[in-house]
């Protein structure tokens, strides 16, 4: 009888082995380069207006020598986008820019938005990935840090995209009159969401009052203290990115097991609402493209980008 037990505690350890093997197998060599697409549809545009095709990108955390990551964001341009957002951590190494300027080159001309992540600023670091069960993860004093400056100038200068770092701006895009205000990342407390009401008004005066314009909300990291925030300021539509969607989810659920900061963890990956003092918007929550060099796998948690199709409201 004991050896029975013991042959049948063997045959379980090694099926649970088996298990665990192929799903590190999957999740490091396989799923982190199954990059996807997702695709949503949404009538929040005021009465009239042409449709945009809004094209959300986030985390891409870029090192130099990740050429099918370069690759998949360049080929994004087919779908057409009529505006990007980007909702930080473009870079994942000291040398990611050099990455960053493969992948987004086609991308010039194409009106954007951006804010930054926390490894815009500071290369990435080994990390217990068990200590994200207890809570947000903490700020290191000891990172490289990373050339933001020629990051801005890449993405202000060279491709034309407009910052949001606790600042506010409007444009045009595609015939739809748009107001934007986005803060820096609020995972590392850089968020000043008290400069934005006057940074708002400051964009919206001398605006024509002869017809709707709509706003977007742009974050790095969703905390609640933002989302709230930024409902309350009118946004009409917020994007996220930072949680990763978890990055490694159990299969088939709606929920991701952490996501680094306070927002539900059944929001921390996709196309939801926010609902705060009566008034509620969308939120599309990016799972992001990349991961860090030093935890290189997804697993039930695609890479992603988002194509956001906004139509008009009915009359």
């Amino acid at each position: 009888m004991a050896a029975t037990s013991a042959r049948t505690a063997l045959t379980a350890l090694g099926a649970v082995g088996a298990v665990a093997a192929g799903a590190a197998v999957w999740g490091i060599g396989i799923e982190r380069y199954l990059f996807t697409v997702r695709e949503h549809t949404l009538r929040v545009l005021p009465p009239g207006s042409p449709a945009l095709r809004v094209l959300h990108l986030s985390d891409a955390h870029m090192a130099p020598w990740q050429h099918r990551k370069q690759e998949w964001i360049a080929s994004l341009v087919d779908l057409a986008p009529d505006l990007i957002i980007n909702t930080g951590d473009n870079l994942g190494h000291a040398e990611g820019l050099q990455g960053i300027r493969t992948a987004f080159a086609p991308f010039r001309g194409i009106p954007g938005l951006f804010v930054h992540g926390s490894n815009d600023h500071a290369a990435p670091s080994p990390r217990n990935p068990f200590k994200y069960f207890m809570g947000p993860s903490r700020v290191r004093h000891t990172e490289e840090p990373l050339d933001t400056h020629a990051l801005d100038e890449y993405l202000a200068d060279d491709l034309g995209w407009m910052p949001l770092n606790n600042a506010a701006t409007s444009l045009n895009v595609a015939g739809v009159s748009v107001d934007a205000f986005g803060v820096n990342d609020a995972h590392r407390g850089w968020d000043r969401l008290e400069e934005l009401p006057e940074a708002l008004d400051t964009v919206r005066t001398g605006h024509s009052t002869d017809h709707e314009r709509f706003t977007f909300g742009v974050t790095h990291a969703p905390y609640r203290r933002v989302l709230d925030e930024f409902t309350s300021l009118g946004a009409d539509i917020i994007f996220a990115g930072h949680t990763h969607g978890g990055q490694v989810r159990i299969p088939f659920s709606n929920s991701a097991l952490v996501a680094n900061c306070d927002i539900p963890l059944s929001q921390a990956r996709g196309l939801s609402t926010w609902t705060h003092a009566g008034r509620t918007t969308p939120l599309n929550v990016s799972a992001g493209i990349g991961h860090s060099i030093f935890a290189p796998v997804r697993f039930a948690c695609r890479p992603e980008a988002s194509l956001l199709t906004l139509t008009p409201r009915a009359e």
